[in-house]
């Protein structure tokens, strides 16, 4: 029978309910169970994949090629589930396939409403990413209270009362505020959190508690009276100085036990050594390093979470502390920002805003010997100042920032040009690509053949192939079925690596990918 974890928020978004959901399937998996985790995302768009980053952060992509919400991301990276696109549903998605049955007269002429058809369809798709599992962790997106939350609270309330409260746990994420001037934290915010909870028909059976410091055991017996919650079930959820601790924090107050006595599973091991070893190595790291990331959306750090997180893994790869600069690529003084960093990184992104600052960012890196790594747009970007300062094709750009340049370095495949309806255009989830030996990119993967997750439209211009290998461009990666551009490199500098893919979306804090832990090693030599 599988057992099922519903993770709810309160009081205030954006308090680590992705975070909370990992971590417990990281305990689950450490003894041995096999586990999955899907978000449950209230807005109506079908994904976020349109959605601008300033509101939803970053667009995480699967293997499958789905477009998916950030908290994804971290389901990956704290775990060894395959995570693909049924783990993430969006209302909108529900929605849509509620009203697609509808007009096939699938509902024999009944009226369709919240109760039932919609929360069935929550809960059919929740059983779908159930199978063969021992756990599922689901995390519901936004707070209690949140209107458009409610068809998902309703439908998971149902669920323990179809599969048998004994095979559900529900774990609610709350908030216990610290008033510095009186020196206190208040309780008052989780137990309106809790009682809203309960009005819906949801008693939660654990309560992790978002605070700046460990409770004391007088406020858990208060939260527990007024909560119904046993005391032992009220989990500390405070501040650390990296994420991969709070797994290691959770089991240090016995979450792993409470939920395997909870939910009558039992186990055979306890391997979590693994993951404690890896923070040590975070917390223990000799050396230094300091990386720029330029991009255009640097005051919503969450648009480059993985990349962040990416880099930190790379750090772990090297005993090394990575310290972040964010440098915006609008910024007017920003080659004098780049002055202090040992490696500079361009990220991925859409449309033109920004772009020229990236292009002068890459010519800095160049010229200046600094580790380079540029991912999707940040390929296109070196591509385009190359073919503009070494080339002398003044007028090079991609089509996508000026669709009357002479020089389309970057452009769309044929088979695109001319479509005035965009989507299902982009290459999106994994491709191949082949790997020319005794390039900076084999020596990273140690292997000729790869599997990368994309996300873009416009491509490397074969057209420019030839002149831009004769001025020092080393095309090291080549996605094979259409001879399409994957990686390049510079001949004459020390680590320069551009990708066309999304490397960040397959490291691991226990396995950190390589292109980035060789990237970070680069930086540590200058």
């Amino acid at each position: 029978m599988v057992k099922y974890i519903f993770v709810t928020g309160g009081v205030v978004s954006s308090l680590g309910k992705g975070i909370a959901a990992s971590s417990i399937g990281t305990l689950l998996e450490s003894l041995g169970l096999k586990i999955t985790l899907q978000k449950l995302d209230p807005y109506i768009n079908v994904d976020p994949g349109t959605m601008n980053p300033y509101q939803h952060g970053e667009v995480y992509v699967t293997a499958d090629g789905a477009e998916t919400d950030l908290d994804l991301g971290h389901y990956e990276r704290f775990t060894h589930s395959k995570i693909t696109k049924r783990n993430n549903i969006t209302t909108g998605r529900i929605y849509y396939e509620v009203i697609r049955k509808e007009r096939k007269g699938e509902y024999l002429g009944n009226t369709v409403q919240v109760i039932p058809h919609i929360t069935d369809e929550i809960k059919r798709r929740i059983k779908m990413v159930s199978k063969n599992v021992n756990v599922a962790i689901i995390e519901l997106g936004g707070t209690v209270g949140d209107i458009e939350g409610l068809p998902y609270l309703e439908a998971i309330r149902q669920f323990g009362r179809e599969v048998g409260r004994e095979n559900v746990l529900y774990i609610h994420l709350t908030l216990v505020p610290y008033i510095s001037s009186c020196d206190e934290a208040k309780t008052k915010p989780t137990q309106h959190s809790v009682m809203k909870l309960r009005e819906i028909g949801i008693q939660p059976d654990i309560l992790l508690c978002r605070t700046q410091k460990p409770l004391s055991s007088h406020l858990k017996e208060k939260i527990a009276l007024f909560c119904n919650v046993c005391k032992e079930n009220i989990i500390d959820a405070y501040d650390v100085e990296s994420i991969y601790e709070v797994p290691i924090s959770f089991k240090k107050q016995g979450l792993d036990k409470t939920t395997i006595k909870s939910l009558s599973l039992s186990f055979q091991k306890d391997n979590f050594k693994e993951w404690e070893k890896m923070v040590e190595k975070i917390k223990n790291a000799k050396k230094k390093t300091k990386i720029a990331i330029v991009g255009k959306y640097i005051e919503v750090k969450d648009a480059y979470k993985s990349i962040v997180e990416a880099l930190y893994h790379g750090g772990i790869a090297n005993n090394c502390k990575v310290e972040i600069k964010w440098i915006n690529s609008e910024s007017k003084n920003l080659l004098n920002e780049l002055s202090d960093v040992f490696g500079i990184l361009i990220p991925g992104g859409f449309g033109y805003r920004g772009i020229e600052g990236k292009i002068e960012v890459a010519k800095f890196a160049r010229i200046n010997k600094i580790p380079f790594l540029g991912i999707c747009l940040g390929l296109q970007c070196a591509i385009i100042e190359i073919a503009r300062n070494l080339v002398c094709l003044n007028d090079a750009n991609s089509s996508e920032f000026d669709p009357n340049t002479k020089h389309p370095v970057i452009s769309l495949m044929k088979e695109q040009k001319g479509l005035k309806k965009k989507g299902g255009t982009m290459r999106l989830g994994v491709y191949p690509c082949k790997i020319e030996k005794n390039s900076l990119a084999y020596q990273a993967y140690q292997k000729e053949f790869i599997n990368e997750r994309h996300r873009h439209r416009y491509e490397f211009n074969n057209k420019y192939r030839k002149i831009l290998e004769e001025a020092g461009i080393r095309i090291s990666g080549i996605y094979p079925n259409k001879n399409l551009v994957e990686i390049i490199e510079l001949k004459d500098h020390p680590w320069f690596v551009s990708v066309q893919f999304h490397p960040e979306f397959q490291s691991k804090p226990t396995s950190p990918h390589p292109l980035f832990s060789k990237f970070i090693e680069a930086s540590m030599k200058r």
